[in-house]
């Protein structure tokens, strides 16, 4: 992989953790624009690493081993995210989209730059439009709630 591959990676990775963490923000969530685009820099930048490793050393270094550490430590990034209180949970869709935004940077790392795009647009409709249907129809339980 050369710089241009590189360059063009990271910068989807920003882009799309941005876009993720612009919805977190505008609604004032604990994890926003900021942390989803480390996260997702951060899983871009593992996956280049086990590419380029593999790349260098050939089949005795799995890239998908470094992506599922990436996944499975991001949770304890968004347990942080997660409030219990008496009865009320509040940020597992925060949680939720941490880990989802360290997905994206691990296919934007791997060159999927079509499924990483569709995937943070998806995310965003999600978050956005879900989130006023919830409202408008009173979706949301009174006990958990974001």
């Amino acid at each position: 992989m050369n710089e241009t591959d590189t360059l063009i990676r990271l910068i989807l990775s920003t882009l799309l953790g941005g876009l993720v963490g612009m919805e977190r923000q505008i609604h004032h969530k604990p994890a926003g624009l900021r942390t989803h685009i480390l996260v997702c820099i951060g899983a871009c930048l593992c996956m280049i690493i086990g590419l380029s490793l593999n790349k260098e050393f050939g089949n005795t270094i799995d890239p998908s081993r470094i992506a599922a550490q990436v996944v499975s430590g991001i949770g304890f990034l968004g347990a942080g995210t997660i409030i219990v209180s008496r009865a009320s949970v509040k940020g597992l869709t925060t949680a939720a989209s941490i880990w989802s935004t360290s997905v994206l940077g691990l296919a934007a790392g791997n060159g999927m730059f079509f499924a990483a795009s569709v995937a943070a647009i998806l995310m965003v409709m999600v978050l956005f439009i879900l989130e006023f249907a919830e409202e408008r129809f009173a979706l949301k339980e009174t006990d958990v709630n974001e």
